[in-house]
Parts: structure tokens; C-alpha cells; sequence
């Protein structure tokens, strides 16, 4: 393990060039990247038939190196982050598959990926929690397993189900581990390993905004959603405040998570019953086609709800810090 300044004056650079280098040269673009093929039901998808996606496995790819040199030094740490890494590159493999893969696949992958990980992170880290009060709590590890799975696995297919505007989950990532950052900082469990963890997510994906911004010319696909909704759900854990992503991941749950849950319910219900009937989802295509905005303002009204939603929740921290009751 290297030293805290070291870690962070050569970790957080290196991580950043080497997402810009890989996202601006592309290696092997033609053979390993898939090009997009549109998605099914989603508004304006076809805008973006025959650009690079997957191309998250590029700053996946530098987020993993980074955080295996200077953030991990446990077995158990290294297994979780190979798993984080497996999420990724499965959704790499769909990503360039001529057909898109069987919804019950990547379901089956997901739990398995999920339930690996929630085994392990007790031994890796802890299965103690802090409350919204500054308490902690432990959880059994009977409870913790299926209740961390399950956290893993929501992340993954909102922040999946998100990834439909120009800039939107990139941003969104970044938003939320900033926040994460300051309510663990305001609860006493932030410490420079799992700040440097957090960092480094952000700065692997900033030279990806670069290019995907509106109008983008590249999409991280699912070898990118898939991996960040991972690793949001799995720092949260590793920060101790796991419940915390209930009110700062609300932009992906009510954007992603609601159409993930009217398709569910549909499904399992065989359409008898049908949530929200008259609005489309993922959100982000409810309002650019039913309230005809732009992919732009779609994209500031998420994230600027996203920016209300956690610095509300951070001043309601503060408060009460200066309280005394965290």
C-alpha cells in the first residue's frame, strides 16, 4: 500500500490521464467496442445508432488499476473489486453483442454478482451501519447479505435504466459520490482510503463527460452504468451509510428505478396491473416527449433536482452535527 500522499498527489492523476488517454485514442475501438443499436421504446434512441458504446470500459478499466494499486490491500477487498469489475465487463459483452441479451441473463448475473459481493464485504469492511442519528448499528450477517444484495442490485439496473440523456448518469455519479463523501465526512466514517476510493470514480469519469456531452460521440453503455450503479451502491456500503442512497439516489430511482418497477409489476402481474399509466418511462423520456423538452433542459432539470435533493439533505446533516445529535 502506498503512502496517503503519495496515493493521492500520483493515484488521482494517473487515473485521470489514463481515462482521457483511453477515451481520446480508443484502442482497438473497431474490434473490441460495440456500436449502438437503439433502444427499444426509448424516445429519440435512434440519434445514437452507430456510435461507439461500451466505451465505459475504458474509464471502468482505469478506475479498477487505480483503486487495485493504492485504494485495496486485503484479499477480500481485491475479490470485491474483481466482482465490480465483472459487472462492468459483462455489460462490455452485451454492449457488443450483435443482439442485445436476454433480460433474464443479465437478471441472473446480477443476483449472482450481487450476492458474491454483499458475502464479502462484511469481511472485507464491516456490516456495521450509521444511522441517520450518528448511531451505529450492526446487522447480522443473515440480515446484511440479502439486504446488501438487494441495494446492489437496484443500483445497478437504476443507474442501467438512467443512461438514456447525453451526460446524465456520468453526472449523476458524480453528484452522488460527492455527497456521499460529505454526509460520511459529517458522520465520522470518512478516512483517506475510502475518500481516495470515492475521488477516483470521479476523476475517471469527468474526461468522459468530455466526450459525452450533448451531443455525445461515444456512450459508456453497459459496461459503464452497470459499473458505476455497482460501485454507488457498494461505497455507500464501504462508507457505512447504505440507507443514505434511499434519499441521494432518488434521481436514479425515480428516473431508472420507477421503469424498472412499472416493468416488473407488469410482467409479473402479466399486465393485468399497470403503474403509471400515462407517463412514460425511464422519466428522462416522459419529458422530452410528453413535455417536449430538450435533451439539454432534460438533462438540467434531472441534475439540478439531483444538486436540491443532496445539498437539502447535506444542510439537515450540518444541522445536525451543530445539534450534537451526529
Amino acid at each position: 500500500m502506498f503512502s496517503t500522499i503519495w496515493a493521492f498527489s500520483i493515484g488521482l492523476p494517473a487515473a485521470f490521464a489514463a481515462s482521457l488517454l483511453l477515451l481520446i485514442f480508443k484502442p482497438f475501438a473497431n474490434r473490441l467496442l460495440g456500436r449502438d443499436r437503439g433502444r427499444l421504446y426509448a424516445i429519440d434512441s435512434e440519434v445514437n445508432k452507430g456510435k461507439y458504446t461500451g466505451v465505459g470500459i475504458y474509464f471502468m478499466l482505469a478506475f479498477g488499476i487505480t483503486v487495485a494499486t493504492f485504494c485495496t490491500n486485503g484479499y477480500y477487498e481485491r475479490i470485491i473489486l474483481g466482482i465490480l469489475g465483472a459487472s462492468s465487463f459483462f455489460g462490455f459483452l452485451d454492449d457488443r453483442s450483435i443482439s442485445p441479451w436476454k433480460e433474464w441473463v443479465k437478471g441472473v448475473i446480477d443476483i449472482g454478482l450481487a450476492v458474491a459481493a454483499a458475502f464479502l464485504i462484511p469481511f472485507a469492511y464491516t456490516s456495521d451501519i450509521v444511522s441517520f442519528t450518528g448511531s451505529y448499528i450492526h446487522i447480522p450477517f443473515l440480515f446484511f447479505v440479502p439486504l446488501a444484495s438487494l441495494l446492489l442490485i437496484v443500483s445497478v439496473n437504476a443507474t442501467n435504466a438512467t443512461d438514456g440523456v447525453d451526460g446524465l448518469s456520468g453526472t449523476l455519479t458524480i453528484i452522488t459520490t460527492v455527497t456521499l463523501i460529505v454526509i460520511a465526512a459529517l458522520r465520522g466514517t470518512l478516512n483517506s482510503i475510502n475518500l481516495l476510493f470515492g475521488l477516483v470514480m470521479i476523476v475517471v469519469l469527468i474526461p468522459y463527460l468530455f466526450f459525452n456531452f450533448y451531443p455525445s460521440k461515444v456512450l459508456m453503455g453497459d459496461a459503464g452504468s452497470r459499473g458505476i450503479g455497482f460501485f454507488i451502491a457498494l461505497y455507500a456500503m464501504i462508507l457505512k451509510i447504505p440507507f443514505t442512497y434511499l434519499i441521494i439516489g432518488l434521481p436514479f430511482l425515480l428516473d431508472g428505478g420507477l421503469s424498472i418497477l412499472k416493468i416488473t409489476i407488469g410482467r409479473l402481474t402479466h399486465k393485468k396491473v399497470i403503474i403509471l399509466k400515462n407517463t412514460l418511462t425511464p422519466l428522462h423520456d416522459h419529458l422530452k416527449k410528453q413535455k417536449k423538452f430538450s435533451v439539454p433542459k432534460t438533462y438540467f432539470v434531472i441534475c439540478g433536482f439531483a444538486v436540491v435533493i443532496d445539498l437539502v439533505f447535506i444542510a439537515a446533516n450540518v444541522f445536525l452535527k451543530l445539534m450534537g445529535i451526529l
